[in-house]
Protein backbone atom coordinates (compact mmCIF):
# COMPACT_ATOMS: atom_id res chain seq x y z
CA UNK A 1 0.00 0.00 0.00
CA UNK A 2 1.23 3.51 -0.85
CA UNK A 3 0.85 5.67 2.29
CA UNK A 4 1.42 9.40 2.70
CA UNK A 5 2.06 10.63 6.23
CA UNK A 6 1.35 14.34 5.92
CA UNK A 7 2.78 16.90 8.33
CA UNK A 8 5.08 14.41 10.03
CA UNK A 9 8.73 15.21 10.72
CA UNK A 10 9.31 12.50 13.35
CA UNK A 11 9.05 9.46 11.07
CA UNK A 12 7.16 7.52 13.77
CA UNK A 13 4.01 6.73 11.78
CA UNK A 14 5.93 6.40 8.51
CA UNK A 15 8.28 3.82 10.02
CA UNK A 16 5.40 1.81 11.55
CA UNK A 17 3.96 1.34 8.05
CA UNK A 18 7.37 0.60 6.51
CA UNK A 19 7.98 -2.06 9.19
CA UNK A 20 4.91 -3.89 7.85
CA UNK A 21 6.16 -3.72 4.26
CA UNK A 22 4.25 -0.68 2.98
CA UNK A 23 5.55 2.09 0.74
CA UNK A 24 5.26 5.02 3.16
CA UNK A 25 6.52 8.57 2.84
CA UNK A 26 6.48 11.28 5.48
CA UNK A 27 6.11 14.88 4.38
CA UNK A 28 6.68 18.09 6.31
CA UNK A 29 8.17 21.54 5.89
CA UNK A 30 10.78 20.40 8.44
CA UNK A 31 13.44 17.76 7.80
CA UNK A 32 12.76 14.30 9.20
CA UNK A 33 14.12 13.45 12.66
CA UNK A 34 14.76 9.83 11.66
CA UNK A 35 16.37 9.03 8.29
CA UNK A 36 13.92 7.45 5.89
CA UNK A 37 11.65 8.29 2.97
CA UNK A 38 10.69 11.93 3.51
CA UNK A 39 9.61 14.81 1.31
CA UNK A 40 10.61 18.14 2.81
CA UNK A 41 8.17 20.62 1.36
CA UNK A 42 4.51 21.43 0.83
CA UNK A 43 2.25 18.36 1.06
CA UNK A 44 0.16 19.74 -1.82
CA UNK A 45 3.19 19.28 -4.13
CA UNK A 46 2.72 15.50 -3.81
CA UNK A 47 -0.87 14.96 -2.63
CA UNK A 48 -2.05 13.84 -6.08
CA UNK A 49 0.68 11.21 -6.55
CA UNK A 50 -1.64 8.18 -6.36
CA UNK A 51 -1.73 7.48 -2.64
CA UNK A 52 -3.88 4.65 -1.26
CA UNK A 53 -4.00 6.23 2.20
CA UNK A 54 -3.07 9.46 3.91
CA UNK A 55 -2.63 10.00 7.62
CA UNK A 56 -2.39 13.72 8.23
CA UNK A 57 -1.26 15.63 11.29
CA UNK A 58 -2.07 19.25 10.38
CA UNK A 59 -0.69 21.92 12.70
CA UNK A 60 -3.05 22.54 15.61
CA UNK A 61 -1.60 25.84 16.86
CA UNK A 62 -4.52 27.92 15.61
CA UNK A 63 -7.21 25.22 16.02
CA UNK A 64 -6.78 23.55 19.43
CA UNK A 65 -9.21 24.59 22.13
CA UNK A 66 -6.30 24.68 24.58
CA UNK A 67 -5.43 28.03 22.97
CA UNK A 68 -8.99 29.40 22.90
CA UNK A 69 -7.94 32.56 24.76
CA UNK A 70 -6.05 33.58 21.58
CA UNK A 71 -8.85 32.81 19.11
CA UNK A 72 -10.09 36.41 18.70
CA UNK A 73 -6.66 37.60 17.58
CA UNK A 74 -6.18 34.55 15.35
CA UNK A 75 -9.56 35.13 13.69
CA UNK A 76 -8.84 38.82 13.22
CA UNK A 77 -5.51 38.33 11.45
CA UNK A 78 -6.58 35.28 9.41
CA UNK A 79 -4.35 32.65 11.05
CA UNK A 80 -7.29 30.56 12.22
CA UNK A 81 -9.04 30.60 8.83
CA UNK A 82 -5.78 29.64 7.13
CA UNK A 83 -5.45 26.66 9.49
CA UNK A 84 -9.08 25.65 8.87
CA UNK A 85 -8.57 25.85 5.11
CA UNK A 86 -5.41 23.73 5.31
CA UNK A 87 -7.19 21.08 7.42
CA UNK A 88 -10.14 20.99 5.00
CA UNK A 89 -7.91 20.77 1.92
CA UNK A 90 -6.41 17.63 3.46
CA UNK A 91 -9.86 16.27 4.35
CA UNK A 92 -11.19 16.52 0.80
CA UNK A 93 -8.09 15.15 -0.93
CA UNK A 94 -8.72 12.58 -3.65
CA UNK A 95 -7.32 9.69 -1.61
CA UNK A 96 -9.52 6.64 -0.79
CA UNK A 97 -8.48 6.31 2.86
CA UNK A 98 -7.81 9.33 5.04
CA UNK A 99 -7.20 9.83 8.75
CA UNK A 100 -6.69 13.33 10.10
CA UNK A 101 -5.54 13.64 13.70
CA UNK A 102 -5.65 16.72 15.90
CA UNK A 103 -6.27 17.47 19.55
CA UNK A 104 -9.72 18.61 20.65
CA UNK A 105 -10.20 21.59 18.37
CA UNK A 106 -12.63 23.88 16.62
CA UNK A 107 -12.96 21.51 13.63
CA UNK A 108 -15.62 19.69 15.67
CA UNK A 109 -17.89 22.70 15.25
CA UNK A 110 -16.51 24.22 12.04
CA UNK A 111 -16.75 20.96 10.09
CA UNK A 112 -17.95 17.91 12.02
CA UNK A 113 -17.31 15.94 15.16
CA UNK A 114 -14.39 13.50 15.00
CA UNK A 115 -15.15 9.86 14.34
CA UNK A 116 -13.11 8.82 17.35
CA UNK A 117 -11.13 10.22 20.27
CA UNK A 118 -8.21 8.06 21.40
CA UNK A 119 -5.76 8.24 24.30
CA UNK A 120 -2.14 7.00 24.55
CA UNK A 121 -3.11 4.77 27.53
CA UNK A 122 -5.27 2.74 25.12
CA UNK A 123 -2.10 1.81 23.17
CA UNK A 124 0.48 1.01 25.85
CA UNK A 125 1.51 4.46 27.08
CA UNK A 126 0.57 5.58 30.60
CA UNK A 127 -0.39 9.10 29.63
CA UNK A 128 -3.44 11.10 28.68
CA UNK A 129 -3.53 13.18 25.51
CA UNK A 130 -6.94 13.24 23.86
CA UNK A 131 -6.42 12.82 20.12
CA UNK A 132 -9.31 13.23 17.69
CA UNK A 133 -9.47 11.22 14.49
CA UNK A 134 -11.54 12.21 11.46
CA UNK A 135 -11.75 9.15 9.20
CA UNK A 136 -12.64 8.46 5.58
CA UNK A 137 -12.72 4.84 4.40
CA UNK A 138 -11.08 3.58 7.59
CA UNK A 139 -12.42 1.73 10.65
CA UNK A 140 -12.13 3.04 14.19
CA UNK A 141 -8.85 2.14 15.89
CA UNK A 142 -9.22 -0.63 18.45
CA UNK A 143 -7.21 -0.31 21.67
CA UNK A 144 -4.23 -2.65 21.69
CA UNK A 145 -2.82 -2.37 25.21
CA UNK A 146 -4.84 -0.54 27.87
CA UNK A 147 -2.49 0.47 30.68
CA UNK A 148 -2.67 2.26 33.99
CA UNK A 149 -0.80 5.44 34.79
CA UNK A 150 -2.90 7.97 32.91
CA UNK A 151 -0.61 10.90 33.67
CA UNK A 152 -0.79 14.23 31.85
CA UNK A 153 2.95 14.24 31.27
CA UNK A 154 2.85 15.90 27.86
CA UNK A 155 1.08 18.97 29.28
CA UNK A 156 3.44 19.25 32.25
CA UNK A 157 6.55 19.81 30.14
CA UNK A 158 8.45 22.88 31.18
CA UNK A 159 9.19 25.70 28.78
CA UNK A 160 11.84 24.93 26.18
CA UNK A 161 12.56 25.71 22.53
CA UNK A 162 11.56 22.15 21.53
CA UNK A 163 8.44 21.78 23.72
CA UNK A 164 6.10 22.10 20.72
CA UNK A 165 8.00 19.34 18.91
CA UNK A 166 7.83 16.92 21.83
CA UNK A 167 4.11 17.61 22.40
CA UNK A 168 3.23 16.96 18.77
CA UNK A 169 4.87 13.54 18.35
CA UNK A 170 2.65 10.52 17.79
CA UNK A 171 3.11 7.79 20.39
CA UNK A 172 4.65 4.64 18.91
CA UNK A 173 1.81 2.45 20.21
CA UNK A 174 -0.71 4.55 18.30
CA UNK A 175 1.45 4.53 15.17
CA UNK A 176 1.80 0.74 15.36
CA UNK A 177 -1.96 0.33 15.79
CA UNK A 178 -2.60 2.54 12.77
CA UNK A 179 -0.25 0.47 10.63
CA UNK A 180 -1.54 -2.89 11.84
CA UNK A 181 -5.25 -2.06 11.69
CA UNK A 182 -5.48 0.28 8.71
CA UNK A 183 -3.11 -1.39 6.30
Amino acid sequence: MKVLIACEYSGTVRDAFIALGHDALSCDLLPTDIPGPHYQGDVFDIIDDGWDMMIAHPPCTHLAVSGARHFAAKRADGRQQEAIDFFMDLAVANIPKIAIENPVCIMSSVWRKPDQIIQPWMFGHGETKATCLWLKGLPLLKPTDIVEGREQRVWKMGPSPTRWKERSKTYSGIANAMAAQWA
